[in-house]
């Protein structure tokens, strides 16, 4: 079962179009693996700050509650406790499976979330070369009867969740993935298509179980009951149905999809440096040479904040620069080498002193940390108001100047009214003569 800290919990993480459907039909054949195709819960969890519009009301005031009142301490707790009886909820029903996967592929925005209500899940990042996930973006959308204008998704000005997706999404896990880390590991999708029993034992080691014999032969599961629960979402690839096991054929297929401007004018939002940090070197040699373009290192600074700043925008959530992965590594107990074995048995009473008034005091600053923090929250929450209160005052003087304008001109406009009413008195009294 899924714990506080994120003990048997795994985040499958990547960009849409990138395999993780693939990657999520097999693990799910193994015997202590639950995974659903997606499951996107925790950004719900994470958008109760942003404010919303609700049939309801309160908008404002659950913008304060969230945001002025509530600490963050204690939301975090509450998202880790809804989402803890989720996971075992799924579990309770998985057919003796104790393993949850939560494959959902814009956890990139809430990266800083997912580390801090569970340190201790672990983390399988799906790479694949970003020149096919391109095509793959492409053929679902011929497929599904639209024309996909990846210029324009690229380089429009207009929001779109696919252009994060390429973009700013794939920056993030390279940059959140960047450091080697015991919660973390690497998954490649050419190797996994290439060589699936090989790739997913390795997979299968880092989660602490065995590999189970056909695992990737996703195909030889239909009609089961969790493969029938599996497909019933009727969400991530819809081509994955179409096989029973992995194949190459999607492998360097954005030779044939994708046009020269295409490719062209993606590896240059990217930058050639990009590629070369994801391991795709020998791509970005190919598609110089398909192109004849030189490419710069660096990517398009200016496009990506854009994009950036229009997705903070759309979600209302800010994230750290450069962030990187925060697992529960650090929280491991080194264990003691040969000379220091027993030495717990021989603390004197003086340490045993030490720590207690050492635990004393840790609990004093506890306290008066919770007051601060208290403290704090109450000013944010007064700022609120006066921030509020603020823009009521500055609209209700723009309605009373509104008024004072309506009011100034039928002043100005009664005298002459009244002029004319006595002309059209004596008009009438003189029989219409002038």
């Amino acid at each position: 079962m899924v714990d506080a800290s994120g003990n048997n919990l795994v985040f499958l993480l990547c960009t849409p179009r990138s395999g993780s459907s693939l990657a999520t039909v097999m693990l799910q054949n193994h015997s202590r693996v639950y995974a659903a195709q997606e499951m996107w819960f925790l950004m719900s969890l994470l958008d109760l700050k942003a404010a919303q519009r609700r049939a309801y009301g309160g908008g404002a005031i659950l913008e304060r509650f969230f945001g002025g009142v509530l600490p963050e301490d204690a939301f975090a707790d509450a998202c880790r406790s809804f989402a803890v009886e989720a996971y075992n909820g799924l579990l309770r029903g998985g057919d003796g499976a104790d393993i949850v996967v939560d494959k959902s592929p814009r956890y990139y925005y809430l990266l800083e979330f997912l580390d801090a209500l569970f340190p201790r899940s672990k983390r399988i990042w799906l790479l694949r070369n970003p020149l096919d996930v391109l095509a793959s973006y492409k053929k679902l959308g011929a497929s599904r009867g639209g024309a996909a204008d990846l210029a324009e998704l690229l380089t429009g000005s207009a929001f779109d969740i696919k252009a994060a997706d390429l973009t700013i999404g794939l920056l993030r896990y390279m940059q959140y993935f960047a450091a080697p880390d015991p919660y973390a590991y690497r998954l490649r999708y050419e190797a996994l298509v290439a060589d699936p029993r090989g790739q997913l034992a390795g997979v299968s080691e880092f989660l602490g179980i065995k590999y189970e014999d056909g695992m990737e032969r996703y195909g030889e599961r239909m009609g089961t009951a969790k493969s029938e629960l599996y497909f019933s979402m009727g969400v991530g690839d819809p081509n994955v149905a179409d096989h029973a096991a992995p194949h190459t054929k999607a492998v360097g297929s954005w030779r044939e999809t994708l046009t020269k401007k295409e490719a062209e004018l993606y590896v240059r939002l990217l930058g050639a440096r990009t590629f070369e940090a994801l391991g795709y070197g020998e791509e970005l040699a190919d598609a110089e040479r398909w192109t004849g373009v030189r490419f710069e290192r660096e990517p398009e600074e200016a496009l990506l904040a854009l994009r950036e700043k229009q997705l903070a925008d759309a979600t209302g959530n800010r994230w750290e620069p450069a962030y990187a992965m925060r697992s529960g590594a650090a929280d491991r107990i080194k264990p003691a080498d040969g000379a220091a074995e027993g030495a717990a048995d021989r603390t004197s009473a003086g340490v045993h002193a030490a720590l207690s008034a050492m635990a004393d005091e840790a609990k004093e600053v506890r306290a008066a940390d919770a007051r601060v923090q208290q403290l704090q929250m109450t000013v944010r929450a007064l700022e609120m108001r006066l921030e509020a209160g603020i823009r009521e005052q500055r609209h209700l003087r723009a309605q009373l100047g509104s008024m004072k304008r309506k009011a100034d001109w039928l002043k100005s406009a009664i005298p002459f009214g009244r002029r004319l009413s006595r002309f059209a008195s004596a008009y009438m009294a003189g029989g219409g003569k002038k």
